[in-house]
């Protein structure tokens, strides 16, 4: 079959691989009808996240038909639509019965590589380094779905690809950031980035309630989306002081809680602080900090710092203002089965723009390489790429 693969830092490559195979009676094949290119899948093709290997399979953002299903597995049939999760849940372990699916004891075939990096084990991820174990990713005709009897879901009679689609993690990963501002009505929320993530995040806090939902970009046609998405005020970090903006639209108040949709591929701000912090990340084993300094400097006191976006190592981070100011910080990867239902419903409601964003499509997974390029430079419009493959 034909896949997208990880040849090192910035050598994305269409291959012929073998078909995935049953390897567990928990296992199904999917022939994978829609995938699309994540935010952070750019963390792999600009070498960011540790433990890829040359040949790897890319993608945690697909669904697609059921095609060959495990010995006596009866939750889904061949024929069965079915959107999978980006995280791999067992459902036994104590961190699944308390619904942190994000976090899973058992699905990581590496946990003691991840217990090494990070403390404790994370999930398994689909298309994500060896560190979250090493499973073959969806970006290709067909995909392995191991325990698929817990997170994955049957489509809704009625509902087309691109409108599911995106449940696999980035409309998921915007409601949790949102979700974790703790929005009861009438609150200014800022939100740095407005890709993919930076949108559904957008329209998460509008539909929580925020008065104020203040956008920090820069790509004209990024801007647009946001504002269609229900920004109401927009800051360019090019043209303009981003915290001297937000105090101006907040009366000096600062944002109640601002969401980092950004992380570890933040532009290096400018000036002698951009300077200084692209030496400082290229002498030291720190990632970016940029988006994180400045949301946390913007946020009022006791307000909310809100962290979607991915890092995957340390970050230089002034834990005084933390502390001086009374912050509170949330973050993690997404525990997309905990929203699956609910979303599902604002969707079938009409609640969720699901496709304004999708800019580029393709049936071809030989155009990847090229898609993937244009994503990470931003070039001809790019905001989402999604694949038909089949």
């Amino acid at each position: 079959m034909k896949a997208l693969c990880w040849h090192g830092k910035n050598d994305i490559r269409c291959d012929t691989v073998p078909d995935p195979r049953i390897e567990d009676a928990r296992d199904i094949i999917l022939k994978v009808t829609s995938c699309a290119i994540c935010g952070s899948d750019l963390h792999l093709m600009d070498g960011q996240m540790p433990t890829m290997e040359a040949g790897d399979v890319l993608g945690h953002e697909f669904m697609g038909e059921v095609v060959e299903v495990g010995q006596g597995f009866t939750k889904f049939r061949k024929g069965d639509r079915v959107v999978v999760p980006f995280n791999i849940n067992c459902g036994e372990c104590r961190q699944c019965k308390l619904g942190n699916w994000s976090v899973c004891q058992r699905s990581n075939r590496n946990a003691a590589m991840a217990a090494a990096q990070f403390g404790y084990t994370t999930a398994g991820l689909f298309g994500y380094s060896h560190l979250t174990g090493g499973y073959a990713g969806g970006q290709a005709e067909y995909v392995r779905v191991p325990m698929a009897d817990v997170a994955p879901m049957k489509v809704p009679e009625g509902m087309d690809d691109e409108s599911v689609l995106f449940l696999s993690d980035i409309l998921p990963t915007g409601w949790q950031g949102a979700e974790h501002c703790e929005i009861k009505g009438g609150e200014i929320i800022a939100i740095w980035g407005a890709g993919p993530v930076g949108l559904f995040a957008i329209q998460s806090a509008r539909i929580m309630g925020a008065e104020r939902i203040i956008v920090i970009e820069t790509i004209p046609e990024r801007i647009a989306l946001a504002r269609k998405s229900g920004a109401t005020d927009i800051i360019d970090f090019k043209t303009e002081d981003v915290f001297e903006r937000i105090k101006e639209i907040s009366k000096g108040e600062g944002a109640d809680a601002v969401i980092d949709c950004v992380g570890m591929e933040a532009s290096a701000g400018h000036g002698i602080t951009g300077v200084l912090g692209a030496i400082q990340e290229k002498l030291t084993a720190t990632q970016r900090p940029y988006v994180l300094s400045d949301a946390i400097r913007a946020v009022r006191p006791c307000g909310i710092v809100s962290v979607p976006g991915v890092y995957g190592g340390p970050v230089p981070v002034d834990m005084g203002s933390i502390v001086q100011k009374g912050l509170t910080l949330k973050s993690g990867q997404t525990h997309v089965k905990r929203y699956l239902e609910p979303l599902t419903k604002l969707i079938q409601e009409g609640r969720f723009d699901m496709t304004s964003m999708i800019t580029h499509r393709s049936t071809e997974l030989a155009d990847g390489p090229d898609l993937y390029k244009a994503f990470r430079d931003k070039k001809d419009g790019c905001v989402k790429v999604v694949f038909h493959p089949n």
